[in-house]
């Protein structure tokens, strides 16, 4: 019985990731511009803001938009590279955004924010290397 669920299991992953690199060359296009059109969305609510409020909501809109099309690409075009993409995109706008966050502080604040920025974007990339050796 237990084989059998994973037997169905197994196949219905095939399927769905089937499915998901199925994407049409007209679909992508639309799926781009989808993108690029909520990026515009984000960056006017950004211009709303003022100093730094500004400057993290830009970061922040800038990395929604980077990890989208980065997903984008895999989802058309499934690959090990494009999956790497996914997570490399995923690691710089967190590390952008956070980086950013700190400049709010000042002193032993800023720079205890700063190294928690940068372990986590070390722990990214060690992510990313690992993904590259495994493959």
């Amino acid at each position: 019985m237990k084989k059998h669920l994973l037997m169905i299991a197994i196949a219905s992953t095939c399927l769905i990731a089937g499915q998901a690199s199925a994407m049409t060359s007209d679909e992508y296009k639309v799926a781009k511009e989808k993108i690029e059109a909520d990026y515009k969305v984000d960056k006017a609510k950004c211009d709303t803001l003022k100093d730094n409020a500004k400057d993290v909501c830009d970061k922040e809109a800038k990395g929604k938009e980077n990890v989208a099309k980065a997903e984008l690409e895999q989802q058309y075009k499934p690959s090990e590279s494009h999956a790497r993409n996914v997570k490399e995109e995923q690691v710089k706008a967190a590390y952008e955004v956070a980086k950013e966050k700190c400049d709010d502080l000042k002193g032993d604040a800023k720079n205890a924010c700063e190294k928690q920025a940068k372990a986590d974007e070390a722990k990214g990339k060690a992510e990313i290397k690992a993904m590259k050796t495994k493959g």
